[in-house]
C-alpha cells in the first residue's frame, strides 16, 4: 500500500520506489487505491470469497457438491483467524493463495496453459510462486511445454515494463541476502515449534488430511511445506502457502470430527474478535495506533505538497500521511542493510557497500519532514549514528513525538 501510495504520485516502481517484492501486490493497491477505509475491508472480503469459491470448484470435481461446500467453508474459516482483515492488507502472501488454488484446479483437470498462466501471475505476487510452479509440473505431467508456456506469458509482459536492473537488484539480490541470513538463533527448533503450533491450530485440516490421499496431492503437500521452509523464517504468513492443499485433502473427512476440531480455533482466538469490536487495548496494534497519532500530528505542520522520509519499517506511516516521498526509499533497509524482520533489536547489515551509497543518495535529498519510527526501538540504528547523514539530519528540528515516533521538520528553505 505504500508503494501504491507513491505510483499514484506518478513514481515508476522499482525506478523511482525501492520495493523487494514482486510487482502485484502495490499494482493490486493501486487499482483499488491504497486508503485505510472501508474499501480495504471490501477488497479483503471480496478475495476471500473468491478463495473459498475455487476452493468449492476444486472439491466439487475431485468428490461431491459437499466436499465442495465443506472446503469452501474450511477456507473461510481459517482465513478469518489465519489473517485478521481487520488489521492485515492482502500482502504477497496473502494475493498468492488464489492464484495459487487456481494453478493447482487448472493443472488437476489437464489445462496444462492456462494453469501455467496462473502459476506467473502467482510468481508476480511472490517469488514462491516457483513452488506453485513445481506443484503444477507433478499434476500436469507430461504436458510441462505447455505449462512452461503459460508461465512465461505473465512474465514476458511484466519484464516488457519492469526496469530491469532495479527490479533484480531489489527483489533478486537484496531477497536473496534476506533469505541466506536467518536472524534467529536456532531456525530449527524455531522452526519445530512453529510447525507443530500451527498443525495443532488447525487440527481439523490436519485430521481431515490423515486418510488416504493421492500421490499427487502429498507432493503438493510437500513442495508448500518446502516453500514455508525457505529462510528458516516460519513467520505465520508463510504458512498460508500451505493452506491450500490441507483445506483440499481435509475436505473429505467425518463432520463430526470437523466441529470438534474447529472448537480450538474458535476458542483460543474468539473473544479476541470481541476485545476488537469493543475497542479494548490490542498490544498486536500498538505501533499501528503510534502511526495513527503520528500522522494526526504531521498534519498539523505540513502542507499536501510537503514531503517525507521515514526512518524504520513503518510502511503504514505512507498511506495514514498520504505525503509525497522525496527520495525512492520507502524504509530504511536498504540504508542500514540490517532486514525489517530484526532491526527492532539487531544492528548487524546483511551489506555494506549497497547501504553506504543509498545514505549518500539520501543525503542530497531535501524532504520537508523526517518520521524517524527506530531510533526509540534501536538507538544502534539511529540517523545520527551515520556519518553519511550526520551534516544532512542537523538541518531537521524535532517538532512532536509520539511514543515511539519523532517528528522532524527541516529548518533551512
Amino acid at each position: 500500500m505504500a508503494a501504491a501510495s507513491q505510483m499514484h504520485f506518478g513514481k515508476t516502481l522499482y525506478r523511482d520506489i525501492w520495493y523487494d517484492k514482486p510487482p502485484l501486490a502495490p499494482i493490486f493497491y493501486y487499482l483499488i487505491g491504497p486508503r485505510a477505509d472501508w474499501t480495504l475491508r471490501l477488497a479483503g472480503a471480496l478475495y476471500c470469497l473468491l478463495a473459498c469459491f475455487i476452493s468449492y470448484l476444486f472439491a466439487r470435481d475431485l468428490w461431491t457438491r459437499r466436499e465442495g461446500l465443506w472446503a469452501a467453508g474450511l477456507m473461510a474459516f481459517f482465513l478469518t483467524f489465519d489473517i485478521p482483515a481487520s488489521v492485515v492488507p492482502i500482502g504477497p502472501d496473502l494475493l498468492m493463495l488464489v492464484p495459487h488454488l487456481a494453478a493447482v484446479w487448472l493443472a488437476w483437470r489437464g489445462r496444462a496453459l492456462w494453469s501455467g498462466v496462473l502459476a506467473g501471475i502467482a510468481f508476480l505476487c511472490n517469488v514462491k510462486g516457483l513452488f506453485v510452479l513445481a506443484a503444477c509440473a507433478v499434476f500436469c505431467f507430461p504436458a510441462l511445454a505447455l505449462l512452461s508456456a503459460g508461465f512465461a506469458i505473465p512474465c514476458v509482459i511484466a519484464a516488457a515494463w519492469l526496469p530491469w536492473n532495479d527490479y533484480v537488484a531489489q527483489v533478486w539480490i537484496w531477497g536473496s541476502l534476506y533469505a541466506g541470513s536467518t536472524f534467529l538463533v536456532n531456525p530449527v527448533w524455531n522452526g519445530l515449534v512453529r510447525t507443530l503450533n500451527w498443525l495443532g491450530f488447525h487440527a481439523a485440516l490436519v485430521a481431515g488430511a490423515i486418510h488416504r490421499v493421492p500421490w499427487k496431492f502429498v507432493a503438493w503437500l510437500g513442495i508448500s511445506f518446502a516453500a514455508v521452509v525457505l529462510g528458516w523464517r516460519f513467520f505465520p504468513r508463510y504458512y498460508l502457502q500451505l493452506l491450500p492443499p490441507m483445506v483440499i485433502v481435509a475436505s473429505r473427512m467425518k463432520r463430526r470430527t470437523f466441529a470438534l476440531l474447529l472448537l480450538i480455533p474458535l476458542i483460543r482466538f474468539g473473544p479476541r474478535y470481541v476485545q476488537i469490536a469493543m475497542d479494548k487495548p490490542w498490544s498486536d496494534v500498538a505501533m499501528d495506533r503510534d502511526s495513527r497519532e503520528a500522522a494526526t500530528l504531521l498534519r498539523r505542520f505540513s502542507k499536501p505538497d510537503d514531503t517525507l522520509f521515514i526512518w524504520g519499517y513503518r510502511p503504514e506511516l505512507w498511506v495514514y500521511t498520504g505525503l509525497r516521498d522525496a527520495t525512492r526509499f520507502l524504509d530504511s533497509q536498504p540504508l542500514t542493510g540490517v532486514p525489517a524482520d530484526r532491526h527492532l533489536t539487531q544492528s548487524e547489515p546483511v551489506t555494506i557497500d549497497g547501504p553506504r551509497a543509498a545514505r549518500e543518495e539520501l543525503a542530497r535529498s531535501r524532504p520537508s519532514f523526517v518520521l524517524d519510527g527506530l531510533s526509540a526501538y534501536n538507538p544502534k540504528l539511529a540517523i545520527g549514528r551515520y556519518p553519511e547523514l550526520r551534516d544532512w539530519f542537523a538541518q531537521y528540528k524535532l517538532v512532536a513525538r509520539t511514543g515511539s515516533t519523532l517528528i522532524y521538520q527541516r529548518t533551512l528553505p
